[in-house]
C-alpha cells in the first residue's frame, strides 16, 4: 500500500489549524533544522517532501502538547551540544517517544490508521539519528537510520490543552 503522504499531510495540517488553532507556516527553517516550534504555531522548511512534512506535522503536534501540558517538557526540547551525557538519553527517548504518541493518536483522530508502520518505523529513525548526533556530533544522513518492522507505537490520548506561545527551538532538537 501507498500511503498518500501530500494528502495526509494536507488533512493534519487542516485540523490543526481548524481544530486546535494552531497554525502551520511553511517558511525556510536555516540548515540543519526542518521544523521549529513555539508551543502555538508549528512551522516547516518549504524543501521537504510530503512524507517528512507528514512526520512533522505529527511529531511537532505532539511537542506542541508537550509544552502544553507539562512545564518540565519545555527544557527537554532545548538543543544539546554533542556529546550529550548517556545518562540524558532515557529522559530524551520517553521525551521523544511520547510525542510521537500524541502524533499517533492525531493521525488516528483524523482517519489516518494506515500509516502506523510508517510513523513507527520514521519515529525510530528519527530517534537513532538523533541519539547518534547526541553521542557524535555528525547529523550523517538520515536515510540511513532506518530500519522496516520498528515496533508499533501506542497512541496516547491528547489532553485537553490551549496552545501558549513560548519561543521557537531555532536552536531545538529538530534536526
Amino acid at each position: 500500500m501507498t500511503i498518500p503522504f501530500a494528502e495526509y499531510a494536507a488533512r493534519v495540517q487542516e485540523h490543526l489549524e481548524r481544530d486546535w488553532g494552531i497554525p502551520v507556516i511553511t517558511r525556510d527553517i536555516p540548515d540543519p533544522l526542518t521544523g521549529d516550534l513555539d508551543g502555538a504555531e508549528i512551522d516547516v522548511d518549504y524543501a521537504i517532501t510530503p512524507e517528512q512534512r507528514l512526520f512533522l506535522l505529527g511529531h511537532l503536534f505532539g511537542h506542541t502538547v508537550q509544552w502544553n501540558v507539562n512545564e518540565s517538557a519545555f527544557d527537554l526540547g532545548r538543543q544539546y551540544k554533542p556529546p550529550v551525557d548517556e545518562k540524558l538519553f532515557p529522559e530524551v527517548l520517553a521525551y521523544e517517544g511520547e510525542a510521537a504518541r500524541y502524533g499517533l493518536s492525531l493521525l488516528h483522530k483524523i482517519g489516518i490508521t494506515d500509516a502506523d508502520q510508517w510513523f513507527a518505523n520514521y519515529t525510530a529513525a528519527d530517534q537513532a539519528y538523533l541519539l547518534h548526533f547526541y553521542r557524535t556530533g555528525d547529523k550523517g544522513e538520515f536515510k540511513n537510520f532506518w530500519r522496516e518492522g520498528a515496533p508499533l507505537l501506542e497512541p496516547k490520548p491528547i489532553p485537553e490543552f490551549k496552545p501558549k506561545k513560548r519561543v521557537f527551538r531555532m536552536d531545538g532538537v529538530v534536526i
